[in-house]
Parts: structure tokens; C-alpha cells; sequence
């Protein structure tokens, strides 16, 4: 079980290990077992890596991959739109195999894009059979995903239980409890939920910024930290708009931050706070959020994050913003020992990208080039934990005509039971005030 990655142009976000402008990597075992110029193992599989950019695999940490059936039709969408849309209206037509479907499909095109670590967000939890239903569809996908529960949606009902059932399920770091609040619930019910997570071992997710919209109160983060609730487990989801000095009290207590700079400028919650945030002192993370608004790739992501920031100050670099999607991001969820850079000893979470390709060649940059002109027709190969998933341009295993057809046709029953175009054409009414 080795597999050698020869000759490619290596970009390992490991500062010990540093980039090469020609190198192999061993993989042994589904680990990293070498990085160097040259490296000799004559008995493994040779996979030539010429003309090619082999660096880790992105980290999605915020995606509600339920939605996938949905793809475009919220392009011209405020936030207070999509959430009349997907949720108070979409979401309770959802069966349990539209949610299947929509998390298949909607990991394997992540997967195929380059994210070899995901996680899904998920709130379309108005029964337990959805949950199953997307943590199957999970496992089914190759890629290596982290459940992010939301129970109970924005309701201040009991989750224990719930919760528990599906942590029985899922292995260490491979699961997360979404929060309900503290903006959509009661801070009670916040410290509720906070309290099964640290006594389940989970890691937590929460959505806070100053949007309209959000019924409760203005300073969300100030009252976790009152609370107690604050630590290097907490990751916070968007954070537009937040004060100062909650953005120094997340630094204080560890907390990272998930930013999905497509979604967050498009919906009108604000400028993405990368550079605030790198100024208290922490490192960022990226996310696509929901594909009815914004495209799936993180290539997409990174360049919108340093266009925007470098437009407002200036003060971004290109390696910043590839750190945010690999190595910041595995260790926004606590996976950084496993995953996010090119290191021995870590999992071979790999993918290589056409360097040749004429929308980037001649790649004399090869950091910048991935983040100003990068897209997911680079990606030529995806090893998850050392195993091949793409290869050539092309995914192993996987039936796309039939995933295809199968969520055509959820997607239309859902649309038809609520009553609405799929072609961009709807425009969710907002109450009246």
C-alpha cells in the first residue's frame, strides 16, 4: 500500500516542510510517510506528478450540503430571503431521501472540487429519520465529512436524546453540534446545548452576525463569554458586524471563525471580517455555505477573500488565504494533527492540479496561482486518507447520471409541493415589518 506522488510541484502549508519546486510525496499506509526532492521506493505505485501542483486537500468548515437539489435559484437573494425560502418554506417538504440525495450529490461534487474535509451543517433536521438519512449519505461519499448537527432547528426543545442517538453513531471528530443560538434561541437553551457537547466530546458550531432578522440579542458572543460558554472548541459561523470586543474575547478563548465571503457579501450580511479577525489574532477559516446562493468550490472562495480584504486594506496575502482553506481549517475542527498540510506521519489528504491547464499555465507562483486564478477544471487527482477517489479528471465509483436523475426528480417533487419555479424566478415574500 505505497503510493508515489513523483515530480510534482509541492505545496505543503507545513512551514517545516516548505514548498518544492520539484518533489515527491510517499504515501504508506493512507499516511505520508515522505517529502523530499527525491525520494526512493521502488516498490510502489508511481503516479506522475509532472505538471502538477500536489498540495493538501481543502477544508470546507460551514456547508448546508442538504440544499444541493437547489443550486442557483437564490443567486438574487437577501439573507432574510433564503431563510423564508429554505426553511420556511423548502425545507418542510424534505423526505428523508431528498435529504439522502442532496448530501450525496452535493459531497461528491465538494469532493471533486478538491475538498477532502467537509463539514456539513445540517438543519434540516425536522426528524430524526433526516439526520440518518444525511449521515448515510456521508458515509457513502468518499470524502471525510463532520456532521455538524443542528436538532431541533430554532426551537428551545429538549436535544439531548437526539443527540446522544446519533453520537452513538460517529466516531471521534467526525461529528459537531450546531447551536441553536444564542441569536435564534434563548441563552438558556444555549448553555443547555453547549453543556452536551463538552459532556459528549463534541466540538460546537454557531451562526452570529448583525444581519436583520435575528430576534434576539445584539451581542451574542458577550453573553456566551457571561455564560461560561467560550473555549477552543467554540467555532463561530460569519461574525459580520461583530464589536470589537467580542471579536477579543473569541481570541482570548480560542474560538475560530468559519467565513463564507461568497455568501456573506451577496446576502448582505457585510464585508468578510478576515482582516479583523487576523488582527486579534485569529487565523480564519473558509466555507461555501449554501449552494442555492453561491457556487460550491473553494477556489471561488479563496479569490473573493483576497480581492475583498485586499480592496479594503491591503493587508492579505495569497498564502494567508491558502492556509485559511487547508490547514486553518482542519484545525478549526480539531483535526489538524490528521489533516490540512503535507506533512509526514498526517493523512494523505492530497490533490494534484493541472498546472498545465492554459487558464494558469505558466505557473511560476504556484500559491498565488491557486488563489487568484484557481478552479475546480484543475483538479486532476483527490487522494482521501491515500485513497484514489479522482483520477484523471474523472471520479472512481460513482454513478453520476444516476445521482443526477434521481435528485432531478426530488428536486421537483419538493418545488411542486411547495408551489414554486426552479428558475430563478422566485422571489420569497418577507412579512410585512
Amino acid at each position: 500500500m505505497r503510493t508515489l506522488l513523483r515530480g510534482g510541484m509541492v505545496v505543503s502549508m507545513d512551514p517545516a516542510v516548505g514548498d518544492l519546486p520539484q518533489g515527491d510525496v510517499l504515501i504508506e499506509d493512507g499516511r505520508i510517510a515522505a517529502v523530499d526532492v527525491t525520494v526512493d521506493a521502488a516498490d510502489a505505485e508511481v503516479v506522475d506528478a509532472t505538471g502538477k501542483i500536489v498540495m493538501p486537500g481543502f477544508v470546507d468548515t460551514h456547508r448546508h450540503t442538504w440544499q444541493t437539489a437547489f443550486r442557483g435559484i437564490g443567486v438574487d437573494w437577501t439573507f432574510d430571503q433564503y431563510r423564508v425560502a429554505m426553511h420556511g418554506t423548502l425545507r418542510r417538504h424534505y423526505a428523508p431521501e431528498d435529504v439522502y440525495l442532496g448530501n450525496l450529490l452535493g459531497r461528491i461534487e465538494a469532493l471533486s472540487s478538491g475538498v477532502t474535509t467537509m463539514v456539513d451543517w445540517f438543519h434540516c433536521s425536522d426528524r430524526p429519520e433526516n439526520a440518518d438519512a444525511a449521515i448515510q449519505a456521508l458515509r457513502v461519499a468518499p470524502g471525510r465529512s463532520v456532521f455538524c448537527y443542528c436538532a431541533g432547528v430554532v426551537a428551545d426543545e429538549p436535544i439531548a436524546s437526539e443527540i446522544t442517538r446519533v453520537r452513538s453513531q460517529l466516531s471521534d471528530g467526525d461529528m459537531m453540534l450546531g447551536l441553536r443560538g444564542p441569536q435564534l434561541s434563548t441563552m438558556d437553551t444555549t448553555a443547555t446545548d453547549v453543556a452536551l457537547a463538552r459532556d459528549l466530546g463534541l466540538r460546537v458550531s454557531v451562526h452570529v452576525h448583525g444581519a436583520t432578522g435575528w430576534p434576539r440579542g445584539r451581542r451574542p458572543i458577550a453573553d456566551m463569554r457571561d455564560r461560561g460558554l467560550l473555549d477552543d472548541h467554540t467555532t463561530f459561523v460569519h461574525c459580520n458586524g461583530v464589536s470589537d470586543d467580542q471579536v477579543a474575547m473569541m481570541a482570548d478563548a480560542g474560538c475560530s471563525v468559519s467565513i463564507s465571503p461568497d455568501g456573506e457579501l451577496k446576502m448582505g450580511l457585510g464585508w468578510p471580517e478576515t482582516g479583523r479577525m487576523l488582527a486579534a489574532g485569529i487565523r480564519p477559516s473558509l466555507s461555501i455555505d449554501d449552494c442555492p446562493s453561491v457556487g460550491g468550490d473553494m477556489f471561488a472562495a479563496m479569490r473573493t477573500a483576497l480581492a475583498t480584504q485586499r480592496g479594503l486594506d491591503g493587508g492579505l496575502t495569497a498564502r494567508d488565504v491558502a492556509e485559511f482553506a487547508t490547514v486553518d481549517g482542519a484545525r478549526a475542527c480539531g483535526l489538524d494533527a490528521r489533516t490540512g498540510s503535507i506533512a509526514i506521519g498526517k493523512d494523505a489528504d492530497l490533490i494534484l492540479l493541472d498546472a498545465e491547464d492554459l487558464s494558469v499555465f505558466p505557473v511560476s507562483n504556484p500559491v498565488g496561482t491557486i488563489v487568484a486564478a484557481g478552479h475546480p477544471g484543475l483538479v486532476d487527482s483527490v487522494f482521501v486518507a491515500g485513497r484514489a477517489v479522482k483520477r484523471d479528471g474523472r471520479l472512481l465509483g460513482v454513478d453520476l447520471a444516476a445521482l443526477r436523475a434521481r435528485l432531478l426528480e426530488s428536486r421537483d417533487r419538493i418545488a411542486a409541493a411547495a408551489g414554486i419555479a426552479v428558475d430563478g424566478s422566485w422571489m420569497p415574500e418577507l412579512a410585512a415589518g
